[in-house]
This record gives C-alpha cells, sequence and structure tokens, in this order.
C-alpha cells in the first residue's frame, strides 16, 4: 500500500518549484491533490495532467492566498470536489529582498502578506473540516533564515520564523482532535528562485554546506510525504531542517 493512499491533500503554491515536486511525491504515493496558485495558467493546467498521471484525481485552483474571503471559498471549492482534506501544504512564497533601511512599506508587505497571512488565511479555513475528521497534517514551509535570519531578508526571514511560530501553536491548540502541525526549513534549493543567481554565488552557498551541494525540491517532497504520512503519526510542533547540514 502506497503511504498517503486515498488521502487529499491541498498544497499552496503548487504550480512550479517545491510545490510542484510536493504535489507530484504525494500523488505518487495515492494521494488525491487540491492546489492553488495566483492563476492557473497553462503552466498550472500542464502541473495538474501531471499530477493526474499517477492515478488520483487532480485539480488546480486560482486563488490570492494572501486574501482571506478567497481562501475560505477555495477551501470550500476543494471540499465540494474532494470531499476532505488530510493534509495541508502551505508553500506559497514571494521574496523581496533588501536591507533593513532601504526597504519599502509595500516589500515588507508583500512578503509577509503571501507567506505568512496566507498560512493564517488557510489554516483558518481548514481548520473545521479536519476538526470534524478528527484527523489531520498541517503542513508550514519556513526556510533555515526564519530560524538563524539573513542579512538582506528581513522580511522573508520574519515570515518564516512566523511560520515556524504558527506550526508550533497549531501543535498545541489542535493535538487533542488529532491534528498534527510541523514545519520545514530548507536551506539552498535549486529552484527558479535560485536560478538567478551567478555560477559563483552558488559556489560560495556550497562551500558553507557540508554536503557541498544544493538541495532539490525532491529532497524537500521526501521530508514533505513523511510529514503528511502515518509514518510521523507522534511527530508534532517540530522544524525539520532540509539544508545538507548549513545550520546544526
Amino acid at each position: 500500500m502506497k503511504l498517503l493512499e486515498g488521502k487529499v491533500a491541498l498544497i499552496t503554491g503548487a504550480a512550479r518549484g517545491i510545490g510542484k515536486a510536493i504535489a507530484l511525491k504525494y500523488a505518487s504515493e495515492g494521494c488525491n491533490v487540491a492546489f492553488t496558485d495566483l492563476v492557473i495558467d497553462e503552466n498550472g493546467k500542464k502541473t495538474e495532467e501531471e499530477i493526474a498521471a499517477f492515478g488520483v484525481k487532480a485539480k488546480g485552483y486560482a486563488s490570492n492566498a494572501a486574501d482571506f474571503e478567497a481562501t475560505h471559498s477555495v477551501v470550500a471549492e476543494v471540499v465540494k470536489d474532494f470531499g476532505r482534506i488530510d493534509i495541508l501544504v502551505n508553500n506559497a512564497g514571494i521574496t523581496k529582498d533588501g536591507l533593513m533601511m532601504r526597504m519599502t512599506e509595500g516589500q515588507w508587505d508583500a512578503v509577509i502578506g503571501v507567506n505568512l497571512k496566507s498560512a493564517f488565511n488557510f489554516v483558518h479555513a481548514v481548520t473545521p473540516v479536519m476538526m470534524r475528521q478528527r484527523t489531520g497534517s498541517i503542513i508550514n514551509m519556513a526556510s533555515v533564515v526564519g530560524v538563524h535570519g539573513n542579512a538582506g531578508q528581513c522580511n522573508y526571514s520574519a515570515s518564516k520564523a512566523g511560520m515556524i511560530g504558527l506550526a508550533k501553536s497549531i501543535a498545541q491548540e489542535l493535538g487533542s482532535r488529532g491534528i498534527r502541525a510541523n514545519a520545514i526549513a530548507p536551506g539552498f534549493i535549486i529552484t527558479d528562485m535560485t536560478a538567478g543567481l551567478s555560477e559563483e554565488v552558488k559556489a560560495e552557498w556550497c562551500k558553507k554546506i557540508p554536503l557541498r551541494r544544493g538541495g532539490t525540491p525532491e529532497d524537500v517532497a521526501n521530508i514533505a510525504t513523511f510529514l503528511a504520512s502515518d509514518m510521523s503519526s507522534y511527530v508534532s510542533g517540530q522544524v525539520i531542517q532540509v539544508d545538507g547540514g548549513m545550520n546544526m
């Protein structure tokens, strides 16, 4: 039997990158997948097809994850289409880097809205569903910079630290209802977000990593699968760093 056979996952920001890798891994383990992105364009439709190719149900939903009302509407649609939600992965995220003294209010608000408020929105909407089921796994995509900070990323670091605090608080509030919550803190992962970096910068990053390489979206997806499955049924309120040993 596959690890996620018959379960339903809702993954935000999953048309590409880490979110897409998680969606495909879940599907390979028998999970039905609903995912969101700001728009479901040609790329989103292709992702939907790739997920469905594993023989599971798949559907993409266009949604602004930072919009409270829109989020609740999407969750209601997912429940109507899939019947339940067993797994929520709060993956939607953006960067708008800059030193604090030069950062604009718009840069701060945009990152906090997409990266952190979106997680509140989806947890708020999904909690009643999971409470009725008396089971569920919530996974917040944090970052090593949310644990250790990073110059030039005050907004991003704050949003990811918030994701960790949110997961730990949810774990305490909802544990008695059979709902688990954890956070994953990826390190230097090769995605579209890092593809624009020069080879020199990537090489410098790798020098700081004991495994001497950047991670892949699949490395993160493997941990997300563990946290979504019954293999982690006694794991809650934890932060797992997927960083090749960069921050110990």
